[in-house]
């Protein structure tokens, strides 16, 4: 999209939670993640739109473990540009593999990724049921299921 601009948040910033509580409703999980990875903010002019954050979870694996584009400026393509630039900031990082996990009721999410390269390569059962205290329910769907996907960088 055209007007957009992906920057590094740095420490003197202000985390903008409202973003990241959109692809996470635990904030309790975000303060253990935010804190080891680095914040990256979508902007068009002033208005920050979207929001990824990449943490090292192995030697030369990196994890997408938020996204988020603001609802009002959904669907118009800026998901994938984030997700597009997730794996550049992986590949400067030397990272070999990026993953990502997204709920099984995250129809949306799991068609971006594949169409970004991304394949399934697993699933880890009850996960939202074993560390989310409310029922989550997506597109009709209550999510319970941790989808786990891959790209090769």
């Amino acid at each position: 999209m055209e007007n957009l601009k992906i920057k590094k948040l740095n420490d003197q910033d202000t985390i903008p939670y409202d973003l990241l509580l959109l692809a996470d409703p635990s904030m309790e999980t975000i303060q253990d993640y935010i804190h080891r990875g680095s914040i990256y903010i979508a902007s068009i002019g002033h208005v920050m739109v979207g929001i990824y954050v990449l943490i090292r979870t192995r030697p030369l694996t990196l994890e997408l473990v938020n996204i988020a584009v603001r609802e009002e400026y959904q669907g118009k393509g800026i998901g994938r540009s984030l997700v597009q630039s997730a794996m550049d900031m992986a590949r400067k990082e030397k990272a070999k593999v990026l993953e990502v996990g997204t709920g099984n009721s995250s129809i949306g999410q799991l068609a971006l990724y594949q169409k970004c390269g991304f394949r399934i390569i697993g699933i880890d059962r009850d996960f939202f049921k074993k560390h989310y205290k409310e029922k989550i329910i997506e597109n009709g769907i209550e999510c319970m299921d941790m989808i786990r996907l891959a790209v090769d960088l």
